[in-house]
């Protein structure tokens, strides 16, 4: 019998919106039903991905522009894929990765400006047929999500200029997910950040376990009422 292909499961959204707390503890629930769960996370994700990464964070690369850095980012993709997602999935593994191609798109191409053509030849070169099974994202407003990373600077009442840049940054940001999600339905489910860590948790796993399948016995046990995770709001 042929082995079954794995799951990939991407996890995306602004920082500070609880994705990689969200990514861990759906990874740990899904151990505990049997699963070969793989943890990985982009840019990143295999010993030259990782060195690519350092050099990013570093902001080496910013200062030769997004178009560079999108060529980066998806070398390390063309690694990560090939030494650790792709393998895993051949053996039947899920894989459960913090940020992947989508936030190429939503960094790169609407805060950086690279082209939708660029971006799309690159990613049907590197991602190729390895595109996600799901995509979670982790919604959380602009406001918010500078209140959870600290970098509100409110003077009398008002913001100052620099939080409203950044506040602008984020919103770009998050319309940028919202626009992903909207033209990739099947793929993507939009989750209310806001909620408590149990709540979204829950409901993400809901959503997992109705894409495992009927097909799928350690699923049964998990499996809540028909529909209950394909129904969460997109926005």
């Amino acid at each position: 019998m042929p082995q079954r292909r794995g799951m990939f499961i991407t996890f995306e959204g602004s920082d500070g919106s609880g994705k990689s707390t969200q990514a861990s503890r759906l990874a740990a629930k899904l151990r505990d039903l049997g699963h070969e769960v793989v943890e990985t996370r982009e840019p990143g994700g295999s010993p030259r991905a990782e060195a690519i990464r350092a050099l990013l964070l570093s902001g080496k690369a910013a200062r030769y522009g997004a178009f560079a850095e999108t060529m980066l980012f998806n070398a390390a993709r063309a690694d990560h894929l090939r030494s650790m997602i792709r393998p895993a999935l051949a053996r039947g593994a899920i894989v459960i990765c913090d940020r992947f191609a989508d936030s190429t798109r939503a960094y790169q191409g609407v805060l950086g400006k690279v082209s939708d053509e660029l971006l799309e030849a690159a990613e049907e070169a590197v991602v190729a047929d390895t595109v996600p099974d799901l995509t979670i994202i982790l919604d959380l407003p602009a406001a918010e999500t500078l209140e959870r990373l600290g970098t509100r600077r409110v003077s009398g009442g008002t913001r100052d200029r620099f939080e409203e840049e950044a506040l602008a940054h984020h919103a770009a940001l998050r319309q940028a997910f919202l626009d992903i999600a909207a033209r990739s339905r099947e793929r993507c489910v939009v989750i209310d950040a806001r909620r408590s860590i149990e709540e979204a948790a829950k409901r993400i796993l809901n959503v997992v376990i109705t894409r495992l399948g009927p097909d799928d016995p350690r699923a049964g046990e998990q499996r809540e009422k028909k529909g209950d995770g394909r129904n969460q709001k997109r926005r």
